[in-house]
């Protein structure tokens, strides 16, 4: 089914922003949700008149149950949350509850859009819930394993539970699971190049990639092949070696 009303939470930039032009080169009705509007601004996506943009923090479950909810009222296809949050190792050094809008964001957030999205796709017996994870998500737990990882983690699992509570729905999930794409804010958190990690994909490619994997109705789709080998093999490895990796 072709998706004619979509909405992409975190749209504003990076890989939500790439996925928001593919759906309206198809024809859809998109909605871009995000906290900072004023990163679309003046945009040429924002000239189309079935395009629009809704301020939105997604940890905030009322805001985000209202935002969807008012799109969702005359039909929602598609919800794609790609809206992440990211704290390195300096920052939690620095303080210890740097880690807590870490889990609001890519565990609560996420919860809060599926569930308010799910709600609506019911009613009507038919849509497709996606997110955007984080190839770390598929390491397993260690100690010293970071916020970040676990995060991740959780939010795969969220997509399964849904899968599972949805399917009598004939609701779709998907989960994407990639490595390291080329967007500005990975740039930007590695000195504003980020060419030194490894098998590294570039924005548009990544974009088509996923657009592919939610056309397919993939349960869940992992890129680049050598990142999900890479991420196996630290699987494997004594604790020891775990314990020396770089935040």
């Amino acid at each position: 089914m072709t998706a004619r009303r979509v909405m992409i939470v975190g749209g504003t930039s990076g890989i939500g922003l790439g996925l928001a032009r593919h759906y309206a080169e198809q024809g859809a009705r998109v909605a871009i949700c995000g906290r900072h509007l004023d990163k679309v601004e003046g945009l040429p996506l924002m000239r189309d008149g079935r395009v629009t943009a809704h301020a939105c923090d997604i940890a905030d479950r009322a805001g985000v149950a209202a935002v969807i909810g008012d799109f969702a009222a005359g039909g929602l296809d598609l919800l794609i949350v790609t809206a992440g949050q990211y704290t390195d190792a300096a920052a939690i050094a620095r303080d210890a509850a740097a880690t807590l809008p870490v889990l609001r964001v890519n565990v609560g957030g996420l919860e809060h859009a599926f569930s308010a999205a799910a709600e609506a796709m019911m009613a009507r017996g038919h849509g497709h819930l996606v997110a955007v994870a984080s190839i770390a998500g598929l390491q397993r737990d260690y100690p010293g394993g970071s916020v970040y990882s676990a995060s991740k983690r959780a939010a795969i699992a969220i997509c399964d539970a849904y899968r599972k509570a949805l399917a009598p729905f004939f609701i779709a999930v998907t989960v994407i699971v990639p490595g390291y794409v080329d967007t500005a804010r990975l740039r930007e958190l590695n000195g504003g190049d980020a060419g030194g990690k490894p098998f590294l994909v570039p924005e548009e490619e990544a974009v088509r990639r996923i657009a592919a994997a939610i056309a397919r109705r993939d349960e869940r789709y992992v890129f680049p092949w050598p990142m999900r080998a890479l991420v196996s093999l630290f699987n494997v490895l004594p604790l020891a070696l775990k314990r020396l990796r770089k935040k």
